[in-house]
C-alpha cells in the first residue's frame, strides 16, 4: 500500500507522516517546496520516503505526483482556496482522497462538486477526516439508531487546553473568518442555510451542573450528518470560550511568527468533549458522548485509518460522509485503544438548554 501525503511538511503533516510511518506503510510527500519535505521527512523519520514537489496551481504535476499512489492525505490548508485542486488530481490519478479539513463550507463543496467525478472514476473522497467530523459523524450514526423518527440532532465541541491552533489551522480560519462568524451553515427542512440563528445558547455537559454558554460554529457535521440520517435540523456549537479567541484580529504576519503549532506536552494535556444530542418527534432524546485528547494527534491517528480503509475494505465510488464510508462501531472501536471513549444515552428529557 502506498499513500501520498499532500502538505507533508505542514504541522498536521508531519504528524501524519509519523502515523503513516508507525503502520510501515509506504509514503510519498508531496508539497511545493522540496527543502520543506526534506525537513519534514527527517523529522517524522521518513527520510527513505518519496519527495515529489508539485503546487495546486499546476494540475498535471499534481496528478503526476500522486500517479501510483492508493490514496491521497491532505493535510495543506486553507482548504476553501487549495483544496479542490488536490480533489481533483487524485481523481485524475485514481487515488481515493481523504483530507484533515475543518472548514465547513469546503466540506459542502466538495460533495456539491465532486461527488459524479469521483463515482465514474471508480475511488473515494470522505472529506474532514478530522478529529470531530468522523468519530461525531460515526457517533450520530449510532444515536440516530435508538431515537427515530429524529427532529433535530446538535453538535457541540468544548476543549480545554491545547497550547491553541498550529499555524496551519489559523490560517484556514482567517481565510473562512466570515462564514466563522456568520455561524456557518444549518440543516434546516432538507436543506442547508446560512443566517439561522441557534436554538441553543447553552448546553450541560456531562457531570457538570451549570450550563455552559456555546455560540454557533461552522463544523462539518452539519454537512455530512444529514446525509445518512432522516433528520430536520442539524446545528453545530462550540464553547464560547473557544470562539472568543478568534475575536482577535490576526494578519499573516502575526501568524508567522507564533510557533508552528502547540507542543508535544500541551498536546498530551488537551482534553475535548464533543455532544451529539438528538431530539424525537416523540419527544425522546439521545445523547452521545466521545471524549479525548490531542486534536492534532487524533485526527492524524483518523485520516490515516480513514485512507488505509479506503485502499484495504473499499467503500462505493463517490463522496461520502464518515458513516457511509466506514462501520461506526468498527471504526470507533479501533479509536478506543487512542484515549477516545464514547457513550449513548437515551432519555426522555432533553438535556440541551434553550
Amino acid at each position: 500500500m502506498k499513500i501520498a501525503v499532500y502538505g507533508a511538511n505542514g504541522y498536521q503533516g508531519k504528524l501524519v507522516l509519523a502515523e503513516l510511518a508507525r503502520h510501515d506503510i509506504d509514503i510519498v510527500l508531496v508539497g511545493r517546496n522540496g527543502a520543506r519535505l526534506r525537513e519534514a521527512a527527517t523529522t517524522a523519520g521518513t527520510v527513505g520516503a518519496e519527495q515529489r514537489v508539485a503546487d495546486t496551481d499546476d494540475h498535471d504535476a499534481l496528478v503526476a505526483a500522486f500517479r501510483g499512489a492508493d490514496a491521497v492525505i491532505n493535510c495543506a490548508g486553507p482548504f476553501t482556496s487549495s483544496g479542490p485542486a488536490v480533489i481533483s488530481a487524485a481523481i485524475a490519478a485514481g487515488c481515493h482522497h481523504v483530507d484533515t479539513a475543518g472548514e465547513q463550507l469546503y466540506t459542502k463543496a466538495v460533495f456539491d462538486t465532486f461527488a459524479g467525478e469521483a463515482e465514474r472514476a471508480g475511488v473515494t473522497v470522505v472529506p474532514s477526516t478530522n478529529d470531530g467530523c468522523v468519530p461525531g459523524d460515526l457517533l450520530a450514526h449510532l444515536v440516530a439508531e435508538r431515537v427515530q423518527p429524529i427532529e433535530e440532532i446538535t453538535v457541540s465541541h468544548f476543549v480545554t487546553g491545547g497550547g491553541g491552533f498550529s499555524r496551519g489551522s489559523l490560517r484556514s480560519a482567517v481565510e473562512t473568518l466570515d462564514a466563522i462568524k456568520a455561524g456557518g451553515l444549518t440543516y434546516d427542512d432538507g436543506d442547508w442555510r446560512i443566517g439561522t440563528p441557534a436554538r441553543h445558547t447553552s448546553i450541560t455537559l456531562p457531570d457538570t451542573p451549570q450550563p455552559a454558554d456555546v455560540v454557533k460554529c461552522p463544523l462539518s457535521e452539519v454537512v455530512t450528518i444529514p446525509r445518512h440520517i432522516a433528520v430536520r435540523h442539524v446545528e453545530s456549537l462550540v464553547d464560547a470560550a473557544i470562539a472568543a479567541q478568534l475575536d482577535t484580529p490576526l494578519t499573516p504576519q502575526i501568524i508567522d511568527s507564533l510557533p508552528e503549532g502547540p507542543t508535544e506536552e500541551d498536546r498530551r494535556t488537551q482534553r475535548f468533549t464533543y455532544l451529539i444530542d438528538a431530539v424525537g418527534r416523540d419527544g425522546q432524546t439521545a445523547r452521545g458522548i466521545l471524549r479525548g485528547h490531542d486534536t492534532y494527534g487524533i485526527t492524524a491517528v483518523i485520516a490515516v485509518e480513514a485512507a488505509r480503509r479506503l485502499v484495504v475494505d473499499g467503500a462505493k465510488p463517490g463522496v461520502l460522509a464518515p458513516a457511509q464510508a466506514y462501520d461506526p462501531t468498527s471504526f470507533l472501536s479501533f479509536l478506543a485503544p487512542h484515549g477516545i471513549s464514547w457513550t449513548i444515552t437515551v432519555s426522555d428529557t432533553s438535556t440541551l438548554q434553550q
